[in-house]
């Protein structure tokens, strides 16, 4: 599997730099995702803009990708979706439990924004 991580303080862009994200490909995503998360990034900014095909075991990766997140108190942002992917993840019903942001820029303001709301809550 080729990936790329960008590590930042609040968050960490994982873009897959794969067209498929299926059976062979899932369980390393939901591996990385889990060392990810175990090292105490609770942000992830996935960014699919190569990924043209996804299955029922990609989904459950995002799917547990975004429980791991949600579970520590962060998010997990889709980002540069393809149309393909998108109407995926509407027909599973999935678009109102995954956030889905058009681009990585987007998508990186929406979880500082949602940081900078935490720790206004925690003052």
């Amino acid at each position: 599997m080729k990936f790329t991580l960008d590590k930042h303080d609040k968050y960490c862009i994982f873009t897959l730099e794969e067209e498929k994200l299926n059976s062979v490909i899932a369980p390393l995503v939901k591996s990385e995702m889990i060392v990810l998360n175990a090292e105490g990034v609770k942000n992830i900014i996935f960014d699919t803009s190569r990924v043209r095909f996804v299955d029922s075991s990609g989904l459950s990766s995002i799917l547990i990708a975004n429980r791991l997140c949600k579970n520590s108190g962060g998010n997990l942002v889709l980002c540069s979706v393809s149309d393909n992917v998108h109407k995926l993840i509407k027909i599973s019903q999935l678009d109102s439990i995954l956030t889905i942001i058009p681009s990585k820029e987007e998508s990186i303001d929406m979880v500082m924004m949602e940081e900078i709301e935490k720790d206004i809550k925690k003052s």
